[in-house]
């Protein structure tokens, strides 16, 4: 078997590639919105239909991080594996961290297809890292895929996760806004008693619904809104004229100014091991809550220098550092080895929900508390404020609930038998 060390290495690059290639785009979706997608189809693209079809494809890659996940725990020696998480987990921001400034000068420099060419090549270099070094698992479950459970799953989700992240265009009340979202509730609720009748489900509910799964899902929601408000609102800040009220950087010198809370991440991984090791990731997630709202709450009182917004973006590393790699852990010690790569997935589903909900709320609040300037609508102070209130309001949340998940393993969780 390969060195653990290298397992782990290889299996970071994969997040770190994954969350390198969703935000190499962040630049040109002024230009082209639906621009995320699969690299080599969304390269040699001339019009938008392939970039869509890339995208479909491309979001396959959501899921390195929750299999990168379950292989670390069936392979791995069992006082690595939360140190292993915690710097897995941090990839998610050293990948956003590297992938800003480079998009930006890519796109300032160049042709935008060349994203896409490079996220191609990492691709296969990740690809082929893979197949050398991690090993089979040591873990095999036997059974039949449910391929109806995943096809009500997908739909489901896709109604909600559409209703909200276009209920501010097509308008909260309007019919296509109350079918997506309600018809997806509906199918999740079909999905769920199908599921729970199975004897080889997609997902086992009955480990879901375990207290510390279900208030960590929970919580996953609110942290994920917390981050995605910072991303929403710091950049547009940055980036606005200063006649407008905001500090005129070029695509650049912003990107270089939110890129350390990525950074931020990858130094405290380490450290989030060793303490999660010592007393617990219940209390790791409530200093990540914690540093949250400090973050937003630092910035209702100052954002009136360049500086004020770093300093709120290092405090935002912070809390989404401790924060994320404490839910791995949390879902990891509370299912059982063969619910751990579904587990982590789900709970990816639901940062997905919260940054959904953080994208079209915050965008909404930025575009109706607006003022027109040279024929362009521009956020008014008050806008961003209201935003940093918001992403206070879903850190609060997020600690609220930490302070309930219970701080034991559970008793279900077992480690596979590895080789020590």
């Amino acid at each position: 078997m390969p060195r653990q060390g290298a397992i782990v290495a290889v299996l970071s690059v994969a997040g770190l590639a994954s969350s390198f290639m969703f935000t190499l785009v962040v630049p040109i979706q002024s230009k082209l919105p639906e621009l995320l997608g699969s690299s080599i189809i969304a390269a040699v693209s001339p019009g938008i239909v392939g970039v869509i079809v890339g995208r479909a494809l491309q979001g396959a890659v959501t899921g390195v991080v929750p299999l990168g996940i379950s292989i670390m725990r069936d392979v791995l020696h069992e006082d690595r594996v939360d140190a292993a998480i915690a710097f897995m987990s941090a990839t998610l921001g050293v990948g956003g961290a590297i992938g800003m400034p480079v998009s930006a000068i890519i796109t300032e420099t160049s042709d935008w297809h060349v994203l896409f060419w490079m996220s191609a090549g990492l691709g296969v270099i990740v690809f082929a890292l893979v197949i050398w070094i991690i090993p089979p698992s040591v873990l095999r479950t036997a059974g039949r895929f449910d391929y109806i459970g995943a096809a009500g799953l997908a739909v489901g989700l896709t109604g909600v996760l559409l209703a909200i992240s276009r209920g501010n265009e097509w308008g909260w009340a309007s019919p296509a806004t109350l079918a997506c979202g309600l018809g997806g509730i509906a199918v999740l609720l079909v999905w769920g008693w199908y599921e729970l009748r199975l004897s080889e489900p997609l997902l086992d509910l009955r480990v879901a619904a375990r207290p510390a799964v279900l208030l960590t899902n929970l919580a996953s929601v609110a942290v994920g809104f917390s981050l995605f408000a910072s991303n929403v609102s710091y950049p547009q800040m940055l980036e606005l004229p200063a006649a407008a009220g905001g500090f005129g950087l070029s695509l650049l010198q912003a990107s270089l100014i939110v890129m350390p809370s990525g950074l931020v991440m990858m130094v405290l991984s380490p450290f989030s091991g060793r303490l999660a090791r010592t007393v617990g990731p219940q209390l790791l997630l409530v200093l990540g809550a914690a540093a949250l709202i400090v973050a937003y709450g630092y910035s209702l009182l100052f954002a009136s220098e360049v500086w004020h917004i770093l300093v709120a973006n290092l405090l935002i590393g912070v809390g989404i550092g401790f924060g994320y790699a404490a839910m791995l852990m949390l879902i990891m010690r509370s299912v059982p080895p063969t619910e751990t790569g579904a587990s982590n997935g789900l709970n990816a589903l639901f940062r997905s929900l919260g940054t959904s909900t953080a994208a079209a709320l915050v965008g909404a609040v930025l575009a109706a508390m607006s003022v027109t300037r040279d024929g362009i609508a521009v956020p008014t102070p008050a806008a961003f404020q209201t935003s940093f209130a918001l992403g206070i309001g879903a850190a609060a949340v997020a600690l609220a609930i930490a302070l309930f998940i219970p701080r034991r393993r559970d008793p279900h969780e077992a480690h596979p038998s590895l080789p020590h």
